[in-house]
């Protein structure tokens, strides 16, 4: 008698953020041999988190954190020493020590907080405003988007202050939803998910209302002849500081050059070519693949502001 055998196989996650309050946020575990672990902590950083981010469907990582920041975990230690460019498309095919090879305990597992909100059809730091919904992006009724809101997603985004709020679909027109709550931040959350919401729309809202949004820039070139040149200096914590330039090549340039839509990156400069600043030095020996879509994903500090970087783009793609 012939015998048929059939395997199902449901798709699934292998990676999840656990204990921080959303899916999009928490202690990061992975599913190996059938059973969740946590990761070390030991060289956890920002092109790591963008990997877990995009592969949960989440937004940017917006910070990684330590010292089982989210509370320890239980179970096996899958990975240590997690080593992503950050352009894969799942975690596990990064380089570690090897599974369930490790050298520290619970105390200290890798966390991340990724965003819960988008900025889409603009430069980094601007456009259509997308809410995660489920497991979903969903736009956002311009009539029911405030001032507030605003503050929250260029604060959750790791922008400056927002500049300008546009209603009317003025980065395109979304597809799929729109979201079917309104937004009633207070304008000091730290993320969307922690505002409060109504439970529905005041408004009869369609594509056409799409609500916008512009942030303040998180990078900067400052004292060059424009703003495509000059001493790169980025926002942290509310505060403008400088980059060491240890290792500083084009590469990393040509992260900032986009950044700023200013086109390719023609020089990479140090020796606070620009001239030094006073303040704080935010980052230091940064390693860019050159794909990054932000400065801040490339984070991997030692000098004085005799060692402030600069840079200089083509200009072609700037506005003055």
């Amino acid at each position: 008698m012939l015998k048929l055998f059939l395997l199902i196989c449901f798709h699934t996650s292998l990676v999840r953020l656990v204990d921080g309050g959303g899916h999009c946020s928490g202690r990061v575990e992975v599913l190996h041999r059938g059973q969740w672990g946590t990761l070390c902590d030991d060289d956890w950083d920002m092109r790591d988190a963008a990997v877990v981010c995009r592969e949960l469907g989440c937004g940017e990582a917006v910070d990684v954190l330590g010292n089982s920041h989210f509370g320890p975990g239980s179970g096996p230690i899958w990975m240590d020493d997690v080593d992503c460019s950050g352009s894969e498309s799942t975690l596990k095919t990064c380089t570690s020590a090897g599974w369930g090879k490790h050298d520290c305990n619970q105390t200290k597992n890798a966390g991340v907080s990724c965003s819960g909100v988008r900025l889409v059809g603009g430069p980094r730091c601007s456009g259509r405003v997308e809410v995660l919904h489920g497991k979903t992006w969903a736009t956002v009724c311009d009539a029911d988007f405030d001032q507030q809101d605003a503050e929250v997603v260029c604060r959750e985004l790791g922008c400056g202050a927002p500049v300008e709020v546009l209603g009317a679909a003025a980065f395109g027109r979304g597809e799929g939803q729109v979201w079917t709550k309104e937004l009633q931040c207070r304008g000091n959350e730290s993320q969307i998910h922690l505002c409060p919401k109504s439970s529905t729309l005041k408004h009869d809202c369609s594509h056409d209302n799409d609500v916008g949004l512009v942030c303040a820039d998180m990078v900067r070139l400052v004292d060059g002849s424009s703003r495509c040149a000059g001493r790169v200096e980025v926002l942290h914590r509310g505060q403008w500081g400088t980059v060491c330039d240890d290792d500083w090549d084009m590469r990393d340039a040509a992260v900032v050059c986009r950044e700023l839509g200013c086109g390719e990156a023609v020089d990479a400069v140090g020796k606070a070519h620009f001239g030094p600043r006073s303040g704080p030095i935010w980052m230091n020996k940064v390693a860019c693949s050159g794909s990054e879509s932000t400065l801040k994903n490339c984070v991997k500090h030692d000098c004085s502001h005799d060692s402030d970087v600069a840079l200089v783009c083509a200009g072609k793609s700037c506005v003055f």
